[in-house]
């Protein structure tokens, strides 16, 4: 004779089973879960909220900048090189400032933007000074890493780690800091459609 606690098991695999199939997409932990990084608000610079559905139907480089970092000079360069020959065929690079590699991003989100605009002459969209590792880890960033993870783990090695997102906002690919932006235009041409 089953006992109480098999018949309590044997209840519950059962409407487990009977939830499944009547109800596919159910799951408790899939309810608020991000399917995209439309799913997302950030702030921008100024630290007005921008919704990323803002940028749907669009390709996007989403990257951790820093101005004080080594690859900053040839990573901004390359950067501004491919958002102005790409910006009006729905390409856009989306900056977000980071001070959490050896401190080098340290200004106000003003002098970070003041530096950006001039120094660099960036014309992309920057946005808030945030983490991308850690326990305030943006969950723009939870999600960039759980999506496509990195050599040796999720967390994001260093500065100008960069995601490359399709038009539908899934993130396509992952690049290290020490890869030339240009070195993968490639990628980013097939995304657009452009040759």
């Amino acid at each position: 004779m089953l006992s109480f606690t098999n018949l309590a098991a044997l209840f519950f695999l059962v409407l487990a089973l009977f939830l499944f199939y009547r109800y596919p997409s159910f799951s408790p932990m899939a309810e608020g879960s991000p399917k995209s990084i439309y799913d997302f608000t950030v702030k921008d610079i100024q630290g007005n909220e921008v919704p990323l559905s803002n940028y749907r139907g669009k390709v996007l480089l989403i990257v951790n900048v820093a101005s004080k970092c080594g690859l900053t000079d040839s990573n901004y360069k390359e950067l501004n090189i491919l958002y102005e020959k790409y910006k009006d065929q729905g390409f856009e690079i989306l900056a977000f400032p980071c001070n959490q590699f050896l401190w080098q991003e340290p200004g106000t989100n003003e002098e970070i933007q003041q530096t950006v605009c001039t120094r660099f002459k960036a014309e992309f969209p920057v946005f808030e000074k945030i983490d991308v590792n850690g326990d305030n880890t943006a969950p723009l960033y939870k999600f960039l890493k759980s999506e496509k993870g990195g050599f040796l783990g999720n967390a994001v090695k260093w500065n100008f780690t960069k995601f490359l997102v399709d038009k539908e906002g899934k993130v396509v690919e992952r690049y290290a800091p020490k890869t030339p932006p240009l070195q993968f235009e490639k990628d980013i041409q097939n995304l657009l459609g452009v040759a």
